[in-house]
């Protein structure tokens, strides 16, 4: 504590006010010294760790699998319409119903049928009757012509009526196989084995054969096909595969995401739209649990083959740029290690890698956008080094 006497003269006042100003200027200068440490010891800390997702670099077998767009028909569609015509007095089936081939769905009137049939039966028996007479006079008339009784020409006269009335018994047993027909047609029976449709005509109707709608459609859903189209540079391998076994096929949801049916690939068109550069391909599918419907969408997914032993990452481990396609590893220090890689081929979410990365390394794949080569990693532990999902062991 500094005590200073009164002094009221000029050299006292100039004396105090130097002392003043020397001693304010020793302490700011001890102050800075003592702020100074601390201000090099802020700039010698380390970068700020960057978090971010891994995971492991396995050894997978990967399907090839070509990806189209296409829609479900049914193997057999069949309009089921009339024959003769004629009042409809039953309908055997009910909408919806699962019928086998030779079962009975409806029943035309056949009581004018029948009475057709009696006509002509009794039209057969009466020419039947006269043919027998016109044989026994010719037989007859050539005794006489042998005998010189009877001219040539009688002999021939009855030779041609005997002819005439054998055409009329051709005609009266074929207008009779013709009712028998039509008998036939009175019963309507499926010609496909599948499932009835909506019922388009209802009991007591007068129905023709010129009608175009028909009483009902059938289609057959088991099998059941598809239609869909691949890039036309696809077309040359697939038919390659052909040759050497069935290629299997699987039928997806509209979203991709859930698989419906698997089946057989059967042939591919035999020309290609020169409009969308595509070809077509037919598959068959079993459709035992009716999970395909005619006229619907699917996404196909035609397996080729199956590669054994991939160095596969997740492809969100896959980074573009102007050096090329990589990815980020980390070291053992939790450090970034930029990776240039060759990526072979992807399937779903996940990439085959040719050379760049080796089994059981860590790749990054969330977080790379803040990362270089050498950034310091941070692994929280909510957020554990991940292990890629195991591919399904269909084709997606």
């Amino acid at each position: 504590m500094f005590k200073f006497s009164s002094c009221n003269s000029l050299p006292c006042r100039i004396g105090l006010s130097v002392c003043l100003s020397v001693f304010f200027m020793g302490c700011t200068n001890g102050a800075s010294k003592q702020q100074q440490p601390a201000g090099r010891q802020g700039r010698g800390q380390g970068q700020q760790s960057v978090p971010v997702s891994v995971a492991k670099a396995e050894r997978r077998d990967l399907p090839i699998v070509l990806t189209g767009l296409g829609s479900i028909e049914a193997f057999n569609t069949v309009t089921i319409k009339s024959r003769i015509d004629g009042q409809l007095v039953q309908v055997a089936f009910k909408e919806g119903q699962e019928v086998k081939k030779g079962d009975l769905l409806a029943v035309i009137d056949p009581r004018p049928y029948e009475v057709q049939l009696s006509q002509a039966q009794a039209n057969l028996f009466k020419d039947q009757s006269a043919l027998k007479d016109a044989q026994l006079n010719l037989q007859r008339f050539q005794d006489l012509y042998k005998e010189g009784v009877i001219s040539r020409q009688q002999l021939d006269t009855q030779g041609s009526q005997t002819g005439q009335l054998e055409g009329a018994v051709r005609a009266d047993q074929a207008q009779i196989d013709n009712v028998k027909l039509q008998l036939v047609y009175t019963r309507i029976t499926a010609p496909v084995s599948g499932r009835v449709g909506l019922r388009l005509v209802d009991i007591g109707n007068i129905v023709h054969a010129a009608d175009p709608n028909g009483l009902l459609v059938l289609t057959q859903l088991q099998p059941i096909a598809a239609l869909f189209t691949l890039p036309e540079d696809n077309l040359p391998n697939v038919a390659r595969y052909m040759r050497d076994r069935p290629l299997q096929v699987e039928a997806y949801s509209r979203d991709d995401q859930t698989k419906l049916a698997t089946g057989t690939l059967t042939t591919i068109d035999n020309q290609i739209d020169a409009t969308t550069g595509t070809g077509k391909l037919k598959a068959v599918f079993d459709n035992r649990d009716h999970s395909l419907w005619p006229n619907q969408f699917v996404n196909v997914h035609l397996l080729l083959e199956v590669r054994k032993n991939n160095t596969v990452v997740p492809i969100a481990a896959i980074q573009r740029g102007p050096q090329g396609t990589y990815v980020f590893t980390v070291k053992p220090d939790n450090t970034a290690d930029m990776r240039p890689v060759s990526v072979a081929f992807t399937v779903g979410n996940f990439a085959a890698i040719d050379r760049g990365i080796n089994i059981g390394e860590d790749v990054v794949t969330d977080g790379q956008d803040k990362l270089q080569a050498g950034t310091h990693i941070d692994l929280p532990a909510a957020t554990p080094r991940q292990r890629p999902n195991r591919p399904a062991e269909s084709a997606k």
